[in-house]
């Protein structure tokens, strides 16, 4: 940058230059023409900017005080004690509220709602007469905490639902049969709901017929030509009216447009607060106590929810099944309450459905819209609660089923367990449906990224931006929801009987020896359950998850698969497509209609490929998928749907074989390479998730090895060589960090963890602890994961920098010495000082001052929890020294500052 003349700096601000009154300063690394700036400009800037540094060299500015003359050297002890008791209000003060706000929202709130709960749902008027006194009782307070905090959260979760659903459907529209306001049209509105969505889907699609089309224009022109013939024929007449006349014709006109008002009233146009509210204000955080009025507005609220959405709903439906006997079904399935309100919503959605279409048959169209928005809600509300709750509950129970011969389990051992714990059992089996549902979803989207664009036309594309299923379960008839369910069912069970049930029988048919799987651990190992859990989690997963090729060699294998099956059944074009014909059509531009024919087939017949965006006509079924996608053109062959049955059966055949193929081969490997190293006899009695993790691993392993052999053979020796090299370098840095990072530490962290605080809490004094250190590994693997996440989210310091710069440099090119001097050494240095300097003391003592053993025994149990307690204690007091100091700081400059300074940068002193 060019240099400038002293008498031309300037202002990088206000772009003036200095004077005596307001000189220039610099107090950053910038040179040139933005290097000077006036203090009062900067100061503004950076109050608007909320910055403390430069924005160009990231240089942190300087201030220095600038305090009175009458201040004195030592600060006076009447000042102190007054900045400090004046910091001692203050904080208690503070802590009163906040102690004030907890109480509240954490106490108040939901113990309201649990005992309103309670009393209404008990049914007798003692309750009720009984229920101001019950507020005050504090008999099972934090059990009733906990559940009112359950009730909270659906009260919020519902309002928060509502005002959500409200946004959609103002975004999106009423349905039609909503919107229409004739009273021709009343009668035939839930069959015009029909009508419309289901019209070869051309609403769903955005695309009329053709017909529709040619006949409305048709329409709308004779329309308009008689529109304009009457228009000249018109001629104006000249009426007379009275003063009567005038006012009466004026009421009629009030009362057609009171009348238009009622009609084109929208009952989901709620009224807004004047007042924005913030979540501080709200909850009490700023230290108002306008809060207390929002607790009392969110008791009500939480009344009105448990009476309107709880307690009405439950005793439609009970009275409802209690006429027809149904009541004791319920009973027995141990969620009498959930599912008996269930049924009451379903009643209250028929009813809301019946109620409209009688309302607007009436002609009351405004309690017919209420009516239908209320049906609308519920009918979402249901069909949410079916799509996220009951299909994967199904899809986790029939899971469970089709796999017990897998553990070696019965149905009858699944039934005990859930009579046992209902809750609990149907948790986990809709989590495990989740899971399966989630995969198979990932799976599918994975299909329709290799696949021709078309070929899974009856599958939707999940990533669409414009699919949005609530729109969907607001517009579509409820027909057409149950089929897809049903559907839905049929489909994904179908799958578990192929890549579950089928591979088991044939496991156990032809190899009766290999299952079931070991799960049950031996009572004289040292192995836990939770040890289990957390090396699933922890290690097994996040590694099998997190490896970047699986992406990609499923899709190489299921193109592979699409070639071969494709080219044996003739349909290769169906699922690929025909890339040469599509390019060709692309760069012909042809507008008109073109046949895709295939010429080494003669009997082939042709199929149209019309570009969608150059016709009106609706397109073909193989050409529009149900997201509205264009699909790629493809050569229908003979017998089409015949081939498509054999692909179909291929398709359940190679899943089967897959499926069969990782049951089998994973954990056979595992289990013969844990039978070399512990003998066949103690092989058996290991758990197989260590056997599937192994052979997980060794298949892995085996086919990234395949995967580079074909890339670098072609390439020939000496790059292979190369790479060879490479790859040695980069696995010697990866496994001697590896057993430091998996091996060496976790070890450490897990018995310095149990020394200070397992041992010390669970075995008594006259007890000689166990150290098993597989054990102590295990729970230092969640330790190391626990320190390293607290690390990255920590402030900026010597091993965050470390730990991330060997992020960002990679497997390949990070250091080896650095990340072992920077990381490394001081976290080995620390966890070795601290579990050996307490072990030296204790038994130095008990030599150097004759001590008995029974007391060594006890300074050594001692130790380790006194000196964590006591460098806790040191780190407690540097740290209140610390802030003493600041408040000194802070009195000093509340009393005596005047102003500040701005620094200068000086390079010398940087």
């Amino acid at each position: 940058m060019a240099s400038v003349e002293e008498s031309d700096y300037i202002c990088r601000v206000c772009r003036s230059e200095g004077s005596q009154d307001k000189p220039l300063y610099h107090p950053c690394i910038c040179t040139g023409s933005i290097r000077y700036v006036h203090q009062d400009c900067l100061v503004q800037w950076l109050r608007h900017s909320k910055k403390e540094y430069c924005e160009l060299c990231k240089h942190k500015y300087s201030f220095k005080p600038i305090y009175s003359a009458d201040m004195p050297t030592r600060l006076p002890v009447t000042d102190l004690v007054y900045g400090l008791f004046r910091s001692i209000f203050m904080a208690v003060r503070s802590w009163l509220h906040y102690t004030l706000v907890a109480v509240a929202w954490l106490g108040i709130v939901p113990l309201t709602a649990c005992r309103i709960y309670k009393c209404l749902f008990t049914g007798s008027v003692r309750s009720l007469l009984s229920l101001p006194m019950d507020m005050l009782s504090t008999e099972n307070v934090g059990q009733d905490i906990l559940c009112g905090s359950l009730v909270v959260a659906c009260t919020m979760a519902s309002f928060i639902g509502l005002v959500w659903l409200r946004e959609q459907i103002m975004n999106g529209g009423m349905p039609g049969w909503l919107n229409r306001n004739g009273p021709d049209n009343v009668a035939v509105a839930p069959n015009a709901e029909v009508a419309i969505n289901d019209d070869n889907n051309n609403i769903e699609h955005g695309v009329p017929n053709a017909e529709d089309i040619v006949e409305q224009e048709e329409d709308e022109s004779d329309d308009s030509e008689d529109i304009d013939e009457e228009e000249e024929d018109a001629e104006p007449e000249e009426i007379q009216l009275d003063g009567a006349e005038v006012e009466d014709l004026e009421e009629n006109e009030v009362d057609v447009q009171n009348e238009g008002d009622d009609g084109n009233w929208n009952a989901l146009e709620w009224d807004r607060a004047a007042e924005e509210l913030t979540w501080e204000r709200m909850l009490g955080l700023d230290g108002s106590l306008v809060f207390l009025e929002h607790v009392f507005w969110v008791v009500s609220l939480n009344t009105l929810f448990i009476l309107v959405f709880a307690f009405c709903p439950y005793h439609l439906g009970h009275f409802v099944l209690a006429a027809v006997d149904l009541d004791v079904y319920l009973v027995a399935s141990r969620f009498e309450g959930f599912l008996t309100t269930l049924f009451g919503y379903v009643i209250l959605t028929v009813a809301f459905f019946v109620c409209h279409a009688a309302m607007f048959l009436l002609k009351m169209q405004r309690s017919g819209r209420v009516l239908g928005i209320l049906y609308i809600v519920l009918k979402v509300a249901l069909l949410v609660m079916f799509e996220m709750g009951v299909f994967p509950l199904v899809c986790g129970w029939w899971l469970d089923i089709c796999s017990l011969q897998l553990f070696n389990t019965t149905v009858q051992e699944r039934v005990t367990n859930y009579i046992n714990s209902p809750g609990t059992s149907t948790f986990f089996h809709w989590l495990l449906g989740m899971i399966y549902i989630f995969y198979t979803a990932s799976f599918m989207l994975l299909l329709k990224e290799v696949l021709r664009p078309g070929a899974l036309w009856f599958l939707r594309n999940l990533n669409d931006p414009d699919f949005n299923p609530i729109q969907e379960m607001i517009h579509l008839p409820l027909y057409r929801h149950i089929r897809r369910f049903l559907l839905s069912v049929v489909i994904f069970g179908s799958a578990v009987l192929m890549m579950i049930y089928l591979p088991v029988q044939m496991i156990l048919r032809y190899s009766p020896n290999f299952l079931p799987y070991h799960v049950n651990l031996r009572k004289d190992v040292p192995i836990s359950d939770l040890s289990l859990e957390l090396i699933l989690l922890q290690v097994i997963i996040p590694a099998l998850l997190e490896q970047g090729q699986t992406r990609q060699w499923l899709k190489s294998i299921i193109k592979i698969w699409a070639k071969v099956v494709g080219t044996l059944l003739g349909v290769k074009s169906y699922l690929l497509g025909d890339t040469d014909g599509d390019a060709r059509a692309q760069n012909e531009n042809q507008i008109q209609p073109q046949r895709a024919v295939n010429n080494n087939d003669e009997n082939q017949e042709e199929v149209p490929v019309v570009p969608f965006q150059q016709q009106n006509l609706h397109p073909e079924p193989q050409q529009m998928a149900l997201d509205g996608e264009i699909h790629q053109p493809y050569t229908r062959p003979n017998y089409f749907v015949t081939r498509i049955v054999l692909l179909l059966l291929l398709m359940c055949a190679t899943l089967s074989l897959i499926s069969l193929t990782v049951m089998v081969v994973p954990v056979g490997i595992g289990r013969y390479l844990f039978s070399l190293w512990l003998g066949t006899e103690n092989a058996n009695f290991i758990h197989d998730l260590y056997p599937t993790a192994l052979g997980l691993y060794t298949c892995w392993l085996m086919g990234h090895l395949v995967n580079l052999s074909m890339v670098w053979f072609p390439r020939g020796s000496r790059a292979i060589w190369s790479e060879c090299k490479t790859l040695i370098k980069m696995i010697s840095k990866i496994a001697i960090v590896g057993g430091f990072v998996f091996g060496l530490f976790p070890l450490l962290f897990g018995l310095l963890f149990e020394l200070v605080i397992v041992i010390p809490l669970r075995v008594p004094l006259h007890q000689s602890p166990l150290n098993f250190l597989w054990q102590d590994w295990v729970l230092g693997i969640l330790l190391v994961k626990l320190a390293v996440a607290l690390t990255l989210l920590g402030p900026q310091w010597k091993i965050r920098i470390a730990i991330e710069r060997v992020f960002h440099q990679g497997p390949r090119n990070f250091s080896l010495r650095d990340m072992y001097v920077d990381v490394i050494h001081p976290i080995m240095c620390s966890l070795l000082l601290s579990l050996t300097v307490p072990y030296v003391i204790a038994h130095s003592a008990t030599y150097v001052l004759g001590l008995p053993h029974d007391f060594s025994n006890i300074l050594l149990r001692r130790i380790y929890p006194c000196l964590i307690s006591f460098f806790a204690l040191v780190s407690f007091l540097m740290f209140e020294a610390k802030q003493f100091r600041r408040l000194c700081d802070h009195i000093k400059n509340e009393r005596y500052l005047v102003g500040k300074r701005l620094l200068n940068y000086e390079p010398a002193k940087a």
